[in-house]
Formats: C-alpha cells, sequence, structure tokens
C-alpha cells in the first residue's frame, strides 16, 4: 500500500502541472485576465471534481489503482473530457455575464466567446491530446454558441449543462457502479462551479471588460 500510495500521489502532482491551475485574486479587467481565469479554474474544477469522485467510489482501493497503467491513461483521458466541457461552459457564463452588463451586440459576444474558448485550449496546449480531438471540441462550441441569446445566457443557469454530464460519462469507473450516481456527480460539478461563479462576481470588473474587447475590435 505504501508503494501504491507514493506512486498514486506522485501521478496527481504530475498532473496537476499539466494543466493550468495558477490562482490569484486580482481584478479582472481586461481582456486576457477573463481568460486566464476561465482556463485556470475550468482546469481546477475538471481535476478536483474528477480525483474526488474517483476516491470516494474506490475508497480503500484507491491508491492502489495507481499501479495500474491502463487506468492511468483512463484518468488523462477522462481529465481532459471533463477539461473541455468545464471550459466551455464557464466561457459561455462569463461571456453572457460581460456581455449583458457591457452591453455587448451578439457577434460582440459570439466573438468574444471564441477567443476566450480558444486562449483556454491555448493556455493547455502541451496538455491536450492530438489536433483532431481538439479540433472537434472547438466546432462543438463554435455549434454551441452560434443560435445561444446572451442576454438569455447571463440569467440562465443553464450555462454549466456539458461538464456534469462530461463528469458522469467520463470517470473511469464501471457502468453498474456508476449507475446510482448520475444526480449526485453531476450536482457536484455545479456546486464547485457556484464558487467560481461568486468569485468572478466580486472580482470582475464587466464594463471594463467590455470595453476592452470592443477596443480590440470583433474578431472570430
Amino acid at each position: 500500500m505504501g508503494v501504491a500510495w507514493s506512486r498514486g500521489m506522485a501521478f496527481l502532482r504530475e498532473a496537476a502541472g499539466r494543466l493550468s491551475l495558477r490562482r490569484d485574486n486580482s481584478v479582472i479587467d481586461d481582456i486576457p485576465s477573463l481568460c486566464s481565469f476561465v482556463a485556470t479554474r475550468s482546469s481546477f474544477v475538471a481535476q478536483k471534481k474528477l480525483y474526488g469522485y474517483l476516491k470516494a467510489r474506490m475508497g480503500t482501493r484507491y491508491p492502489s489503482m495507481f499501479e495500474d497503467d491502463v487506468f492511468i491513461g483512463s484518468i488523462n483521458i477522462a481529465k481532459l473530457h471533463v477539461f473541455a466541457a468545464c471550459l466551455s461552459d464557464l466561457t459561455i457564463h462569463a461571456v453572457a455575464k460581460v456581455g449583458a452588463e457591457g452591453a455587448l451586440s451578439q457577434d460582440e459576444a459570439g466573438a468574444l466567446a471564441r477567443h476566450c474558448h480558444a486562449a483556454g485550449l491555448a493556455q493547455n496546449a502541451e496538455a491536450l491530446p492530438d489536433a483532431q480531438i481538439v479540433e472537434e471540441w472547438r466546432e462543438r462550441f463554435h455549434d454551441r454558441i452560434a443560435d445561444l441569446h446572451w442576454q438569455n445566457a447571463a440569467t440562465s443557469g443553464d450555462c454549466f449543462a456539458e461538464s456534469p454530464k462530461a463528469l458522469f460519462k467520463w470517470a473511469p469507473i464501471a457502468d453498474e457502479l456508476k449507475r446510482f450516481d448520475r444526480e449526485i456527480v453531476e450536482n457536484s460539478i455545479r456546486f464547485a462551479f457556484g464558487e467560481v461563479t461568486r468569485a468572478f462576481r466580486e472580482r470582475a470588473d464587466l464594463p471594463a471588460l467590455a470595453r476592452d474587447w470592443q477596443s480590440r475590435g470583433t474578431r472570430g
């Protein structure tokens, strides 16, 4: 158990370094700081909730599973898919808030969302899988926001729709063990994003963010 635990903890430390987890409490008042917040909090929530679910489900067997290279590979795959879903959800929430407060047009908000999403992928490029999968994530996000009404999204809880499903789907746990977990697992990631959205509300200067984006010009 001692060797397994040591290996497991070493894996977690290494994994934590692959997706950006830098955190600070500075004001979010320009586009780079907005993109950084979305990317770092997406990776933080993805890893925290995935590892938390695995540990809770496996109990005392959790450390020993890190002796299984197939399991480790499954964790890496799951982590990245959950991150992609978290990035999609949080980008939409943050941009909708900026758009509503700063009176961005539909086109301006859509362009900011694509920019922010692309920046999140780029910030974690070294940890991401092959280019084809990343491009599929990008296309799925573009499709998701194509007809999105940004003003409605700013007041809706539906922004966080993809990450709960992704956590439940991709967590490397046998289906027969998962079958009673869906509600608890999906709610756990929603609760985690509750803390993130409160932090964003406290730190973000929404009018300044809108002005900064408009000053840069609408981009795709």
